[in-house]
Formats: C-alpha cells, sequence, structure tokens
C-alpha cells in the first residue's frame, strides 16, 4: 500500500524568521535613503583660499575698520573701542572679510593691518559631515587671535601733523570695494577718527570753524579726493577732541559735513556715536 505524502502548509507563510528578515530589510533601505537625502540636501561648502581663508569666489561680504592714528586716543576711549571691537570680530559673519587698518600719514592712504574672512567657528556645523571642533581651533588660531592683536597695534600711541582721513577712505574704497566680486557684498566702513581733516588741500582746523560742505567743494580735496564708495555703508566712531575744555570743531556740525560727504562719495551714512572720554 503505497504512503501518503505529508501535507504542504497552504498559507505559504514565512514565518517569525522570515517577518524579521524583511522588517530589517526595510529599514536599512530607509535608513541608507535618508542619510543619502541628507547628504545630498546639506549645502556644499565653498571653497577656500588658504591664506586669506575667503571663498575662491569672493567674500560675501566685507567689514573695514579705520583707526585713526593721527593722535593718541584718551584712555577710556581706548577701552571702549578695544571692547567694541572685540565684539564686532566674534560676531562677524562666516565668510565676511574683516580689514583692520589705520591711517598711513606719510603715505597719504591707509595700510592694512590683518585681513581676512571669518571661516566660521564651527558652531552651526554638523558632526555627522564636519568636525566642529577643528574647524573652531581654525576660527581661533588663524582668525580671532591675529585679529585682536592687529586691533591692539591699531590704536597704539601715535602723533601726527597730519590727518588725511579722506585719503584713506579713498584708498579702502579702491582696494575693498571696487572690485567685480565686491559688487555684491555687503560692504560696511567702521571709521574711528576724530573726524578732522587735516592736509594741505583742505583742513578743518582753518576758516573760523567754517565746516560748510560748500567751502570743501571748492577747495582742490574737492576733486583729489572725490570717492566711489560703492554703496558701501560708513559708521562713525566719534572721538570728541577738546582744547582748554572746550571741542575742538562743532560736533553736530561736523557730523553733518561727514554725512554729506559719504552721501556725495555713493555711501550710506550709517551714523555716528560719540566715544567715551575727551
Amino acid at each position: 500500500m503505497a504512503r501518503r505524502r505529508p501535507r504542504q502548509r497552504k498559507d505559504g507563510g514565512l514565518g517569525w524568521a522570515g517577518f524579521g528578515g524583511i522588517l530589517l530589510l526595510l529599514l536599512a533601505i530607509t535608513s541608507g535613503g535618508a542619510l543619502a537625502y541628507f547628504y545630498l540636501s546639506t549645502p556644499a561648502r565653498p571653497v577656500l583660499d588658504a591664506q586669506s581663508l575667503c571663498p575662491v569666489n569672493g567674500p560675501q561680504g566685507v567689514t573695514v575698520v579705520l583707526v585713526d592714528t593721527s593722535d593718541d586716543l584718551p584712555e577710556t576711549t581706548r577701552r571702549e573701542v578695544l571692547g567694541e571691537l572685540d565684539d564686532l570680530i566674534t560676531t562677524l559673519p562666516p565668510l565676511y572679510r574683516l580689514d583692520i587698518r589705520v591711517l598711513d600719514i606719510a603715505g597719504g592712504r591707509s595700510r592694512s593691518l590683518f585681513s581676512k574672512c571669518n571661516p566660521g567657528d564651527g558652531a552651526s556645523l554638523s558632526e555627522w559631515t564636519d568636525n566642529p571642533r577643528i574647524a573652531r581651533l581654525r576660527w581661533i588660531e588663524d582668525f580671532r587671535k591675529p585679529a585682536v592683536e592687529a586691533v591692539k597695534h591699531s590704536i597704539a600711541a601715535a602723533k601726527a601733523t597730519s590727518s588725511p582721513i579722506m585719503a584713506a577712505i579713498q584708498d579702502i574704497a579702491i582696494d575693498q570695494f571696487s572690485s567685480a566680486a565686491s559688487q555684491s557684498a555687503r560692504k560696511t566702513l567702521y571709521v574711528i577718527s576724530d573726524m578732522i581733516e587735516h592736509t594741505r588741500d583742505y583742513s578743518q582746523y582753518s576758516r573760523a570753524g567754517d565746516l560748510s560742505f560748500q567751502r570743501y567743494k571748492q577747495s582742490s580735496a574737492y576733486l583729489k579726493y572725490r570717492t566711489d564708495l560703492h554703496g558701501a555703508t560708513v559708521i562713525i566712531r566719534y572721538v570728541t577732541r577738546q582744547t582748554n575744555g572746550q571741542p575742538l570743531v562743532d560736533g553736530p556740525r561736523h557730523i553733518e559735513f561727514w554725512k554729506s560727504w559719504i552721501e556725495d562719495s555713493r555711501g550710506t551714512f550709517g551714523g555716528a556715536k560719540r566715544l567715551q572720554g575727551a
């Protein structure tokens, strides 16, 4: 008599082991897809120049600080300036260039002490795709420390017989604001100075305190120092100079002159703040 074959399972089920394998496979596919999406959706970091730390196609913004070294800063003013510039260094947006300059009295222009882009301190980087710790160390060593050192040198004691502020700003406009790469960048200039222009072409010490823009336009300095600021915002940190307890110039009228000069030079007047001390 023939033996009967065992009956096969009608449901064709895979059992718990089969379901577990399928679940693991689906999780792997989902995780891989999510990881691939994360990498592909993360914006590519720009390539930076090794020396300037700026993107090779130009910085996203340019911030220049001009410190007037034609006269000493009072100690109170000096401390306030150090604090403000330290804040500026710390809060400068990533990929913005910071250029710290002083007056070049002899050359009638400006001299750069530090000029680099902020490469970023790593705070916004992901530990999945970058190394925030290394980025912060690079920011400290290559950007923050040398910038702070340049600030200290910029406010060193000095004395001079002239104060070519207009020539220095013109020099900055040519160097930092005129290139094709800088046209789309946000441009800001901070001037830390008593703002008393004093050259052979034009002086604000003379003519019994005549600070009118009209007198300046009639001088030879008007064409010589005609400047194109290319839309840069100019912010003044105003140092008050006194003699016998009285300001050397009329502060409000003096600021009004510089507002006119900046706007005539295709710039934006970003305001003036009187620094403490005199």
